[in-house]
């Protein structure tokens, strides 16, 4: 009976023991297939900058981070923690310094698949397949940031940030309508490129999806695309009217020769003054990106006279 005794109390440790295992253990699915950790990681590299943004909004310090410069410059939003290390280029990270952190998991996107193989090497890597012409950009990006809160233990924070940031979405449309009146103008928002070309962000770009939710229509008829931007010369904006809209976002150095040369000047919704510049806002970017881009755009368009 003692030996029975003992043997059912060693089986009862062994399972209790299998189950805490198997409730620590978190499984994720990226582009590549299901990936399972043993634990919630702790120590995250991230590559790509949309990733940076989910990660940090999610309230997980990353230790190391691609072109935190580029970065500060293009996405600002939101803030990289102090004491992050910058681990190179998003393109070519240094290898060493990235194994020197021992992360638990390295975060990819779009562009870096070539890297996989080499980083598989110092640490498991998870690669999102977030930007693409055959799905709606800012629809994966909210999936994955889902999929980043459930990675870290995160899950309410997730759910949370996404519920503010639709209500947020609510109030800037009744602050748009609260200027504009009942019709709100159509809207085009582009990048520019050179004096002759311009990016203009088309139908499953993340700046458009804002402007849907906005209320607001597109004034350009652009199709899907990778990144949601497709390159057109200059004069495409000519065919712009009047009462529409043109937002272009910063930075956008060398702008103002640009804006003094006869074509610009003879253009529409120029002469009309309904041109304006959105503060410096990643369009590229992870979930919460979309509440950035349309905090700015609100702000640009309420600088337009109705």
């Amino acid at each position: 009976m003692v030996i029975r005794g003992v043997f059912r109390f060693f089986v009862l440790l062994l399972a209790g023991l299998f189950c805490g295992q198997a409730l620590g253990a978190v499984t994720i699915t990226d582009a590549r297939g299901e990936h399972t950790f043993e634990r919630t990681p702790q120590r995250v590299v991230t590559l790509s900058w949309a990733m940076t943004e989910d990660v940090v909004e999610l309230g997980v310090k990353p230790v190391g981070v691609a072109d935190i410069d580029g970065y500060h410059t293009w996405v600002v939003r939101p803030s990289i923690p102090e004491g992050v290390a910058d681990i190179g280029t998003r393109d070519e990270p240094s290898i060493e310094e990235l194994a020197a952190l021992k992360p638990d998991v390295i975060i990819l996107a779009n562009g870096q698949e070539d890297l996989i193989d080499r980083l598989e090497q110092v640490a498991p890597v998870l690669y999102f397949d977030a930007f693409s012409a055959d799905h709606n950009n800012a629809t994966v990006a909210r999936r994955i940031f889902r999929k980043l809160g459930h990675l870290f233990g995160k899950e309410d924070v997730a759910e949370q940030k996404l519920a503010a940031m639709d209500t947020r979405f609510d109030t800037l449309k009744q602050q748009l309508h609260a200027h504009f009146g009942t019709d709100l103008p159509r809207v085009a928002n582009i990048r520019f490129n050179n004096n002759a070309v311009v990016f203009v962000y088309g139908e499953n770009a993340m700046s458009s999806y804002v402007l849907r939710e906005l209320g607001l229509a597109s004034a350009l008829d652009i199709p899907p695309s990778q990144w949601g931007v497709t390159q057109k010369k200059m004069v495409t904006l000519s065919t712009l009217k009047a009462d529409d809209v043109l937002l272009y976002f910063k930075p956008a150095p060398g702008v103002e020769k640009l804006f003094e040369s006869p074509l610009w000047q003879a253009m529409p919704v120029v002469k009309a003054g309904h041109v304006a510049g959105v503060e410096s806002t990643w369009s590229y970017g992870g979930a919460l990106s979309l509440r950035y881009l349309a905090e700015a755009m609100t702000d640009a368009l309420l600088t337009i006279e109705p």
